[in-house]
């Protein structure tokens, strides 16, 4: 019973986790630039995802422009769509496995097949989770060495917006998950490669005996 509480526990995280890195996938604020100006009524906040970029005024204007070309982005921001998609698809793929896999389902056959299930649906969810977590952190990285670097000025530099902070936690999520469930299931096989099911074995001897009784019992 805490094995099944555990799994759904499990799942609920790969669940917040899938949502998020949706969310990450498609939100605008991957890194955000605040110019003030001079006057607080012209300033603007420029905001950079990986589909597209948005400007919000302080009037309430808010506009945006995708990015169509791929091969005029940056290495890490081509990178960044990859693997954020990827994650996506790994995630949905492990909820669908874990579904049919847990115990709290009625789904997936006997307990030796929802086990085997359940361990490929946590393999999912952790991939899933170092798909997303290497575009955020690389995404960061680049975010703080242009930050720091002397020779970009101050109007170029951006920081990290909401959406690599989303990312983070989703990935966290998704690798907890995973991780959760590679392990139900791993204990609950572990008892039986420790202690294989004990065979019993009739010494030769004794069937020969017994053979010689039966024939001594005909002459």
């Amino acid at each position: 019973m805490a094995s099944a509480g555990l799994q759904f526990f499990a799942f609920m995280l790969a669940l917040f986790g899938a949502f998020g890195d949706i969310a990450a996938t498609l939100l605008p604020n991957w890194k955000v630039n605040a110019d003030v100006g001079s006057n607080i009524i012209t300033a603007i906040t420029q905001m950079q995802g990986l589909w597209m970029d948005c400007t919000w005024y302080s009037t309430g204007m808010f506009s945006c422009t995708l990015k169509y070309s791929v091969l005029s982005l940056p290495v890490y921001i081509q990178a960044a769509r990859t693997t954020m998609v990827l994650s996506c698809i790994l995630s949905a793929f492990g909820i669908c496995i874990t579904t049919v896999g847990m115990k709290c389902t009625k789904l997936g056959g006997d307990t030796d097949s929802k086990s085997h299930t359940c361990f490929a649906g946590g393999v999912c969810f952790v991939l899933a989770g170092i798909f997303g977590l290497v575009p955020t952190s690389w995404y960061t990285r680049e975010i703080i060495s242009n930050f720091l670097d002397q020779t970009i000025p101050e109007s170029s530099k951006h920081e990290p917006g909401g959406a690599v902070y989303i990312g983070f936690i989703s990935a966290g999520f998704l690798l907890v998950a995973g991780v959760i469930f590679c392990t139900s299931c791993f204990k609950k096989q572990q008892g039986a490669w420790i202690y294989p099911p004990k065979q019993q074995h009739f010494p030769s001897t004794q069937q020969e005996n017994n053979a010689g009784y039966n024939l001594k019992d005909y002459v």
